[in-house]
């Protein structure tokens, strides 16, 4: 068997894993955008005036990106939560219009904080996600003063805005998938949750802290350049430093995503300058404009970052409209402060405490060959696709980035991560087709699975391990059916 037997299959099969996620996430969307209409049409309704309506579109899909309705737990945690952190979020939003310096210093230690607390396990990282929310909110929510509202009213209303979102976001999803229309909830937090390295990192200190101090220097660093030269304009460039930094992958992973979050913001820029030329101030297509653009970001989000960084750029571009600026006045400025954010957050990734990529990727690899292997190990009671699928998941996060840089870097070594990634990926089709046939797995698949895992300690032989062992998974998934066949 070569491996050119494979390619009509793996582009196939590629297109079909692509057609598939597109459908996912255009229900994913329709979903988003029903609850966003319906706590939009609350919000409306307590507060006529743009802040609580665009407070109530950015909540809800941060909402439901975070997936922290996905239980009962998770529901009644940020319910309780969310006042609390609310209040400091406004308190803190404050801060940085009347104190910016001390704004900012309280800002960072609690991103620092909420990245910090992954470390401690499941029930602090939700809490990290409810830490995070709010300071988000308050880089992509334009502030837009009530001129009818109280200080207290004024002080509530983004609480009741931020419950009623939780709200319909989780009766909105709870009843898709109760129709059928998302997955039930439990697989689809499969996908969601990093499978757990099978020994305790070696890195000192550990992923999670360097991440924090990554972010937290780069934000820092971020707030010192916006406050210093664009006073006005600071939250653009924090925002961006946020953005690329966030779920650092390692550095290859950061400098992938800024350099497609700044190409995806000049598009979707661009883009907010016609809306907004031809447009000028109606404030109910601007609102249209927003929800279709945060539509088409979560629906074609599975085609490549890109799209998602150009469809929220042009939404929250579309936002400052509510502040009263031109957006043809601010695009050349807005493009700067994208880029120097950018350059920001990479700096930060590459230059404190950096993580290697390629590290990253060989530890996930581990990771899904050491699935691979229970799952083959005739000694495990149940052997399911979903596991498998959860830890090939885990690698195809980060293959984007490996698969740009291949492409970028066409001379030099003979094997690139980008191949590993191809290898084990065509490993994943014949090993569930075994899986599904409930016979104990052959010998060689284990040896093959083995030899694979043992490669990892040497890089130069990891391909061919890899291609080994998809060879010997589609022989093992293929000569099935004619044994059963002839008995």
């Amino acid at each position: 068997m070569t491996p050119t037997d494979y390619t009509p299959t793996t582009a196939r099969n590629a297109f079909d894993a692509t057609t598939s996620a597109l459908g996912r996430a255009g229900r994913e969307a329709v979903v988003t955008m029903l609850a966003m209409l319906a706590t939009l049409g609350c919000a409306m309704a307590i507060d006529a005036e743009p802040g609580p309506a665009v407070l109530a579109v950015v909540l809800c899909l941060s909402f439901a990106r975070s997936h922290l309705d996905r239980d009962l737990r998770g529901r009644l945690e940020a319910a309780v939560a969310l006042p609390i952190v609310g209040l400091l979020a406004t308190a803190v939003g404050m801060l940085l219009l009347h104190a910016p310096w001390l704004g900012a210093l309280v800002f960072v230690a609690g991103m620092f904080v909420s990245i910090w607390l992954r470390r401690f396990g499941p029930m602090t990282r939700r809490a990290g996600s409810l830490i995070a929310l709010p300071f988000v909110v308050i880089l992509t929510t334009p502030h837009v003063p009530s001129q009818r509202l109280g200080p207290l009213m004024a002080a509530l209303v983004p609480i009741v805005v931020a419950l009623l979102a939780l709200v319909w976001v989780a009766a909105f999803h709870a009843l898709a998938r109760r129709l059928r229309v998302l997955p039930p909830a439990q697989a689809a937090t499969t996908t969601g949750i990093a499978v757990a390295p099978a020994h305790e990192s070696s890195l000192r200190p550990i992923a999670s802290t360097r991440m924090a101090i990554q972010m937290a220097v780069a934000l820092a660093l971020s707030f010192v350049v916006g406050y210093t030269f664009f006073a006005q304009r600071w939250a653009w460039i924090v925002l961006t430093a946020f953005i690329v930094n966030s779920g650092n992958r390692g550095r290859l992973d950061v400098a992938y995503k800024s350099v497609l979050r700044v190409l995806g913001a000049a598009f979707g820029t661009m883009l907010a300058l016609g809306f907004s030329v031809h447009l000028g101030s109606h404030d109910g297509a601007t609102v249209a404009l927003i929800l279709a653009a945060v539509f088409f970001g979560i629906w074609l989000r599975p085609l490549g970052y890109a799209w998602w960084a150009l469809f929220v750029t042009l939404a929250l571009a579309l936002l400052q409209g509510f502040e009263g600026r031109s957006a043809s006045h601010d695009l050349g400025l807005r493009l700067q402060e994208i880029v120097i954010g950018a350059l920001i957050g990479v700096a930060a990734a590459w230059l404190v405490y950096p993580v290697r990529s390629r590290n990253v990727l060989r530890r996930r690899i581990a990771d899904a060959l050491a699935m691979l292997g229970d799952a083959f190990d005739p000694a495990t009671p149940a052997r399911t696709r979903g596991d498998v699928l959860a830890a090939w998941t885990q690698v195809a996060q980060i293959a984007p980035a490996f698969r740009a840089s291949r492409w970028a870097m066409r001379r030099g070594e003979a094997a690139k991560p980008a191949d590993w990634i191809d290898a084990l990926h065509a490993c994943i089709d014949p090993a569930i087709a075994l899986l599904e046939q409930g016979a104990a797995p052959p010998v060689e698949v284990r040896r093959s699975i083995g030899a694979a895992r043992k490669a990892l300690r040497e890089p130069d032989q990891l391909l061919p391990a890899l291609r080994q062992l998809r060879d010997c998974l589609d022989q093992a998934a293929r000569s099935r059916p004619e044994h059963a066949d002839t008995a």
